[in-house]
């Protein structure tokens, strides 16, 4: 590419691969906004709609849980599980999707970008 000019071929191609890895960032962030994870709990019973950036998009729950039979405090843990799952599986699919463009670049395992 640039032989004879000692690292500048080196840093060239490093430049290159950055502006692969930034728009291959740009689209996985793209993809990212778009995932949404279902959570549940309670057999089912509660499930919540959550994005990979954490957002709660609906909750719904049995209408058995709301007939007065059953105490608060056991349908506000099933909702908090519920959500807290639908985060979790949201996020994982995040990860997924980043992991998928930052494989091929040669970073370190566990390596944290300041972005997704």
């Amino acid at each position: 590419m640039l032989k004879g000019l000692g690292g500048l071929g080196d840093m060239a191609k490093l430049m290159q691969q950055a502006q692969e890895m930034q728009s291959k960032m740009t689209e996985a962030q793209s993809r990212i906004a778009e995932i949404e994870a279902e959570g549940t709990s309670g057999a089912g019973m509660v499930k919540a709609v959550a994005t990979a950036q954490g957002e709660l998009k609906s909750l719904r729950v049995e209408e058995g849980l709301l007939d007065g039979s059953h105490e608060r405090e056991v349908l506000e843990d099933l909702i908090v599980a519920a959500v807290n799952d639908a985060v979790r599986r949201a996020r994982e699919e995040g990860q997924s999707e980043m992991a998928k463009v930052t494989d091929g670049f040669g970073l370190p395992p566990g390596m944290k970008l300041p972005f997704g």
